[in-house]
């Protein structure tokens, strides 16, 4: 028995590369300031150039990667001031989305986020940090959806691209991580009572301690000389 051949679209098949590099820079893979090497990704992929320079091209726009002049394309690596500027805008982001969230959302989009949370309790327990961190971004971005604000998403997605790789790394320590799980605990309490206040006070809490985790990181590695590129 054989199956029928299915063509995936040119479209979809660049946004399919674009993902897969994504969780690479993502689950660093392909660490900040590595250079894209077209022929390696292509082999790992499995797709020719041609889909994985538009997919290329996707990253550079939401700032993950950078395009340089004859040199092809590096993993974007930001400096302490890119952090710290970018993380600021991003809890103010979180915040209103959670204020607006807890005063919107939905009975069914309260249970699928409930849902998603015990499934990311889950890969806690396992210690499986690409299954958590990916449920993890999901109920960020659900709670962000059930703002109903499509401005809000816009700039909340464009803003949090740059910082999906130091979310990630921010929960290699254990008792960061732990604390991190207590948190997204008391937003699920925020949510299920409705109440705008604290989701708002638990969102931006929660971003601040995701900043000084990567910041301390960041100094622990030695990486805050002024030249790293910056996005």
């Amino acid at each position: 028995m054989s199956a029928n051949v299915i063509p995936i679209p040119r479209a979809a098949l660049h946004e399919q590369v674009a993902h897969r590099l994504r969780e690479m820079l993502v689950e660093n893979r392909i660490p900040p300031g590595a250079k894209l090497n077209e022929r390696e990704l292509s082999e790992v992929l499995n797709v020719s150039r041609t889909p994985l320079r538009e997919a290329i091209k996707m990253l550079a726009a939401e700032g993950l990667v950078e395009l340089l002049p004859n040199r092809g394309a590096i993993a974007v690596e930001l400096t302490e001031a890119d952090i710290l500027n970018t993380f600021e805008v991003m809890s103010g982001l979180e915040a209103q989305s959670g204020e607006l969230a807890a005063q919107r959302i939905t009975e069914s989009e309260l249970a699928e986020i409930k849902a998603m949370h015990y499934e990311m309790l889950a890969a806690y327990t396992r210690r499986d940090l690409p299954g958590y961190y990916r449920l993890n971004a999901a109920i960020h971005n659900a709670i962000n959806a059930a703002a109903k604000n499509p401005v809000l998403t816009a700039t909340y997605n464009q803003v949090n691209a740059r910082l999906q790789a130091l979310r990630f790394r921010s929960n290699q320590d254990g008792e960061k991580w732990k604390d991190a799980v207590k948190e997204h605990e008391l937003m699920i309490e925020a949510l299920s009572a409705r109440d705008p206040a604290a989701m708002r006070a638990v969102l931006a809490s929660h971003l601040i301690h995701k900043q000084d985790v990567v910041i301390e990181q960041l100094r622990a590695a030695g990486n805050t000389h002024p030249s790293a590129a910056k996005a």
